[in-house]
């Protein structure tokens, strides 16, 4: 049975923009993306868009839904009452290209300043082994799709631009997590280099990223919180920094 919505869209560019409002009808088991295209379709044919899978698979579709980061194709038409406007809005953290199209070029830029996987040396293909605790226990930040509603709602990024150039965000955090606990991974100072060149001492643990992933990562419980605390291990514990001067002039570092 179709419904009749009250939309504000937001249209206009990095320069300047503004809600635009909207009536359209929507049927019964729709999402907030089949609103957008049937909007693009018969009212505003040039309303700029991004989306791919539809299945929440790919990400695209991120943008902000009634002031919340949100998937389009997963958030149901039904799932807000039937007198209630609903507003929808870019991305708020990243600069606009247009309409709800947002440059998410910066989240690319830190996935390059992550060191990626390194073997160790001599390894050939196929003589990798892990045991099954091992790949369980970083499995589950493998399931991110990249969609950035984690970075968008991140506080340190998304009300201090001055942050981007040092803090590289919630996404990179789990993934910097996930090298860090392959037993493989011969780079051992990625919690340093976490802490000093990827600003983890900047989140303050608000949990505000765990609440909005769509696939359900527990970013701040499973990666971030562990990671912050192995890094004041290294870093403060007595007996730890004493060791690690002694292996190093051993020559065992």
């Amino acid at each position: 049975m179709a419904r009749k919505l009250n939309l504000r869209i937001w249209r206009g560019n990095r320069e300047s923009g503004s809600l635009q409002n909207i009536s359209v009808d929507a049927n019964e088991g729709e999402v907030v993306l089949d609103v957008i295209h049937r909007v693009q379709a018969e009212q505003i044919n040039d309303l700029a868009v991004r989306w791919n899978c539809k299945a929440g698979k790919c990400g695209s579709c991120s943008m902000e839904i009634n002031g919340k980061p949100r998937l389009a194709c997963m958030t149901q038409v039904s799932s807000f009452p039937e007198d209630e406007e609903i507003t929808i809005t870019p991305l708020r953290a990243f600069p606009v290209i247009k309409d709800l199209v947002t440059d998410v070029s910066f989240n690319y830029k830190k996935a390059m300043e992550i060191p990626s996987f390194q073997p160790p040396e001599g390894m050939k293909p196929g003589e990798p082994r892990m045991q099954q605790v091992d790949v369980e226990r970083s499995q589950e930040f493998r399931k991110c799709i990249e969609c950035f509603l984690c970075q968008n709602t991140c506080h340190v990024i998304r009300d201090h631009e001055e942050n981007k150039e040092s803090f590289a965000g919630p996404r990179f955090f789990i993934r910097i997590a996930e090298l860090d606990m392959h037993p493989l991974d011969m780079l051992r100072n990625r919690k340093k280099k976490a802490q000093e060149e990827h600003g983890l001492g900047m989140c303050n643990i608000t949990k505000c990223c765990t609440e909005v992933c769509p696939e359900h990562i527990r970013i701040t419980d499973n990666a971030i919180i562990p990671m912050k605390e192995r890094v004041v291990d290294e870093k403060y514990d007595p007996l730890r920094w004493l060791g690690s001067k002694i292996r190093k002039r051993e020559g065992i570092l």
